[in-house]
């Protein structure tokens, strides 16, 4: 390896995706091989991750961008997602051109602990979570992160008993593949019919069943709508309302961040305030927030800092 890796003390991911789930599995088998220690693994969804203290002396990160309070000596973060932070004590192992998974890969080739089927699942993880739409697995790594979002990240954990390489072709795929062919298409029509305007750029589209992301990925490239940038709604279980963004030409990202979220420049996401509860008033809400006259009428402005300051208190 370039430099030698800090022991940690735990290892951190994000629990929403795949990406997160298999960065987070490599670098436990990592820290196993360098260590011969059977470090902790912990996973938060992003609101969750903004609150955790970080106490430990050493921890190693993957899939949460980086950020002035992971900049901690001992620490090192393994990320692809935009930053303006840069570096100055952790270690930070950065590339926005590859997965999460595909960076920790890496370090677990340099470590010799490559394998076909880890080649196989990384390929299709980074495939998936880049949205790689040209790529001929893109349906097929559209399969394999559905796996996360339908069976949750800690179910497969313990299906698998922590094995990477048991997510390669595992039964549940069949499931998802049956969904997708029989519930896109009846998600999509139904889409096609419930897009709402935000604004003249961004779009709403109410989404029934299916593949979300699939549906909004082929309402884009149908072009059949005015909007550059489509999102989609999801109240959690917890009430908190989670923004999912979608963009051809780099345009979701910019969105994402007048709401205070991240991403990819064409696949980016956002946690709306604790006060916003049901779809409903999430729309409304959005459409003040992402109205040009919001971000020129400092009235607006006030408005979004209410908003944050009631969500700050409630959480």
């Amino acid at each position: 390896m370039d430099a030698v890796l800090p022991k940690p003390d735990v290892i951190l991911t994000h629990e929403s995706d795949l990406d997160g789930l298999l960065s987070g599995l490599l670098l436990k088998r990592l820290a196993q091989k360098l260590f011969h220690a059977d470090v902790p693994l912990c996973a938060y969804q992003n609101d969750a991750w903004q609150k955790r203290p970080l106490t430990e002396k050493s921890g190693w990160v993957c899939d949460f961008s980086f950020e002035e309070r992971l900049d901690k000596p001992g620490w090192v973060v393994i990320d692809h997602h935009p930053t303006a932070v840069a570096a100055r004590n952790a270690r930070l192992i950065h590339d926005v051109t590859k997965c999460s998974s595909l960076l920790c890969y890496e370090l677990c080739r340099e470590a010799g602990l490559a394998t076909p089927p880890l080649d196989r699942l990384v390929h299709l993880t980074n495939v998936g979570d880049l949205f790689l739409q040209q790529d001929p697995d893109f349906i097929l790594a559209g399969d394999y992160a559905s796996l996360v979002k339908t069976y949750q990240f800690w179910n497969l954990v313990n299906l698998t008993a922590g094995d990477p390489e048991g997510l390669l072709n595992h039964p549940l795929l069949q499931v998802i593949e049956v969904k997708r062919r029989v519930e896109d298409p009846l998600g999509l029509e139904w889409a096609r019919s419930h897009i709402a305007p935000l604004t003249p750029e961004v779009g709403f589209v109410d989404t029934l069943i299916g593949n979300s992301n699939l549906i909004v990925h082929q309402i884009l490239k149908e072009q059949s709508t005015p909007y550059s940038v489509l999102l989609t709604l999801l109240r959690k279980g917890n009430g908190t309302v989670v923004v999912s963004l979608r963009s051809l030409n780099g345009e979701a990202l910019k969105v994402a961040e007048r709401l205070h979220g991240g991403g990819h420049p064409n696949a980016s996401g956002a946690t709306l305030p604790r006060s916003i509860q049901g779809v409903a008033n999430a729309v409304d809400y959005l459409r003040k927030i992402l109205s040009p006259i919001a971000h020129s009428n400092p009235g607006f402005n006030s408005l979004e800092s209410a908003f944050d300051t009631v969500a700050t208190k409630s959480s």
